[in-house]
């Protein structure tokens, strides 16, 4: 069996009925749930922007804007990831890196995302008056070059509202909660935070699914007790990047933050689900979900080996070869995306997936074959 690359991520208080700290809302335990079949969902969109790379598939599409999640909702895929901040304004905005950059006669400069207004952040890039000339935007890569953050299709920056009025209605949002990795935030402000974006999904949410995730263990255990209609994902490196906060460094860890917080599953990086697979029975055992994330998810072999190991959906940058991938090697439902409770004894006839039965020597030998991709 080859291993490659197919080619085939003050508003008004809420009222009582949905912010979570007021009385009457039963968060005893969470609700159980279940993805629609084995789920593909779009990185930041139809994949995100790598800059240094030379695969113009990570170029295509300007990551984390409208022309991306329409561009992806093209495709049979049932959510997209996308990364949410909110402005010195308080408006919930759509963008990854916790610093914005630009460039102005000759020199680049630099400010964090957070403390721009609305009117501020949305002068970079393509401005959508065409007689309007937007700051150039810059990235820095990770190894420190700011580079020009060139795309082959463009687009403006977006809010969170503009991605629910203007994103196709049947595509589900998974959306991240980003604060800054190394900054403490205390709990007044991250509620506050939390509550300025509950408040725009629920005044344009409508029917759309939406799952909420977050690396900040506190965020996702607040955004869990502000609401309850919503599921909440806990994202993890799984050990693959150490953080001082150690919930953050292993699934062991994962499991913790969402009993503890009464979340409903966790996204890991995909590394360290093939480097510590014993972990899937204890999450599926804590009644979690789990959701992968991370390079390995553009290759078809190990997506489809997730498949088979029980793992209900995939965060991916190459939706088209990935989606085309899964369709060749898997069954999938024909109903449409929802978040529907878990059934105590699930029906053959629910839509479900059925997934081929492989025994554990043979689940070890794929292992061993995607332990050689895990080193690179």
């Amino acid at each position: 069996m080859a291993l490659r690359t197919v080619l085939v991520s003050d508003v008004p208080c809420l009222p009582d009925s949905v912010y979570g700290l007021a009385e009457g809302l039963d968060l005893s335990k969470p609700k159980s749930f279940r993805m629609p079949g084995f789920s593909v969902i779009g990185h930041r969109g139809n994949g995100m922007n790598v800059l240094q790379s030379s695969d113009r598939r990570t170029r295509g599409f300007k990551e984390n804007s409208i022309l991306s999640f329409n561009s992806a909702a093209k495709f049979p895929i049932d959510f997209i990831e996308f990364d949410v901040q909110v402005t010195k304004d308080e408006i919930p905005i759509i963008f990854h890196d916790d610093f914005i950059y630009c460039e102005e006669n000759g020199s680049v400069s630099e400010s964090r995302v957070t403390d721009l207004s609305l009117s501020e952040f949305l002068l970079y890039g393509p401005q959508r008056e065409a007689e309007k000339t937007g700051k150039t935007l810059m990235r820095k890569s990770k190894e420190g070059k700011v580079l020009k953050w060139e795309v082959d299709l463009d687009d403006s920056l977006c809010t969170l509202q503009e991605a629910f009025e203007r994103v196709e209605q049947s595509l589900g949002f998974n959306i991240e909660l980003k604060f800054d990795d190394h900054t403490v935030y205390e709990r007044e402000s991250l509620v506050h935070v939390l509550r300025t974006v509950l408040q725009v999904v629920f005044d344009y949410g409508k029917d759309r699914p939406v799952i909420f995730s977050s690396f900040q263990p506190d965020a996702a255990q607040l955004i869990r007790e502000l609401q309850s209609i919503y599921p909440v994902f806990f994202l993890t490196d799984a050990g693959n990047h150490i953080y001082n906060d150690e919930r953050r460094n292993s699934l062991e860890e994962a499991i913790n933050v969402c009993l503890e917080g009464k979340l409903q599953g966790i996204v890991s990086e995909v590394r360290g689900v093939f480097k510590n697979p014993s972990a899937i029975s204890k999450i599926k055992e804590s009644n979690l979900s789990l959701l992968t994330y991370g390079k390995l998810n553009n290759v078809g072999e190990a997506v489809y080996m997730q498949y088979v190991m029980g793992i209900e959906g995939v965060i991916v940058d190459f939706v088209e070869e990935i989606v085309e991938s899964v369709n060749l090697m898997m069954i999938r439902p024909s109903s449409p995306p929802s978040l529907s409770p878990l059934p105590s004894s699930p029906s053959k006839d629910d839509g479900a997936i059925t997934r081929p039965e492989f025994s554990q020597k043979e689940i070890d030998f794929l292992l061993k074959l995607l332990s050689q991709l895990i080193q690179h």
